[in-house]
């Protein structure tokens, strides 16, 4: 499923809609948290959302039980002055069913002293849901990371996943061992002059999708410990060439991908090589879809 924030510039709040390739689209509620957020990551099920009223205030829920856990407030405020604007640069939500519990993770450069500036300090926040508690640990990057509007994050093999702002590689988070390092994207693929690459979770896989002017190519890496990428399929994009500048992909599963536009949602399906209109807005929406659209799976994890 995709989970979509609509933005309507004449309503106040904005609406959740929920995109299935086999049920269609239906109305989705957070109304049980009793608090307006937003949502910053998805995994198996479950969602961190943040307080848009109280900086600070992050929650984990179970949208299908709707079951919700407010996260505690860190104590030490300095780790959560996040250049440039006291918001993480990276979150992710790791949801593990076989281990039965959650990790929240806040991740971005610490502003410098009572400035709005960046120090080279980049600190990490992890929230345990067995001890209930925040563990930190700081290191030094250089990259200039993604911004999380775009949802790129992907929690595989106990490690999330994001893609770098430059595209050159993907910074990884091993949870396990609480280290940062980095994997390769595939030799082949080209980032800018046109060129735009996605990174998704496909079937428990990492995989990438590379989108130019005229083609789609899906890579998948099917042996995560050696870093290997195959090239699983190169779809063209022709018969929606007048969408392609803006087209953005959200999910994917082996028969399909969900794609938003500016105001629609398109899935394609792999098999018949077909692609459908899922969804599009019919009101006069001033923000793009992809500005808040997230892969989501139902489950029954609790989050409590």
């Amino acid at each position: 499923m995709v989970l979509v924030e609509v933005h309507d510039s004449t309503k106040p709040n904005s609406s959740l809609i929920c995109v299935d390739n086999s049920r269609g689209v239906s109305e989705f509620s957070l109304d049980f948290l009793r608090d307006k957020v937003n949502i910053r990551a998805s995994c198996n099920g479950l969602l961190c959302c943040s307080s848009i009223a109280v900086k600070g205030v992050h929650y984990v829920c179970n949208p299908m039980t709707r079951e919700f856990k407010v996260l505690p407030k860190i104590k030490d405020q300095n780790l959560t002055r996040f250049y440039p604007d006291s918001e993480a640069t990276l979150v992710g939500l790791a949801c593990d069913p076989s281990r039965g519990k959650f990790d929240v993770v806040l991740a971005g450069y610490q502003c410098a002293g009572s400035s709005r500036r960046p120090d080279k300090t980049f600190a990490c926040l992890i929230f345990d849901s067995d001890s209930n508690k925040w563990r930190k640990f700081v290191s030094f990057q250089e990259e200039i990371f993604t911004h999380m509007n775009r949802n790129q994050v992907v929690y595989v093999n106990s490690a999330l996943h994001w893609l770098t702002g430059s595209g050159s590689y993907i910074l990884v988070l091993d949870l396990n061992f609480e280290v940062w390092r980095k994997v390769s994207v595939p030799d082949e693929t080209r980032y800018g002059t046109g060129n735009r690459v996605y990174l998704l979770e496909s079937d428990g896989c990492l995989s990438l999708i590379e989108i130019s002017d005229t083609w789609m190519k899906i890579w998948v890496m099917k042996e995560y410990e050696r870093e290997l990428w195959h090239m699983v399929d190169r779809v063209s994009l022709g018969c929606i060439k007048g969408l392609v500048h803006g087209i953005f992909p959200i999910a994917q599963t082996g028969e399909c991908v969900f794609l938003a536009t500016h105001k629609q949602v398109l899935v394609y399906h792999r098999t018949s090589w077909a692609w459908k209109e899922m969804y599009s807005v019919q009101s006069n929406a001033t923000l793009p879809l992809w500005f808040s659209a997230h892969a989501f799976r139902t489950s029954i994890f609790p989050c409590e």
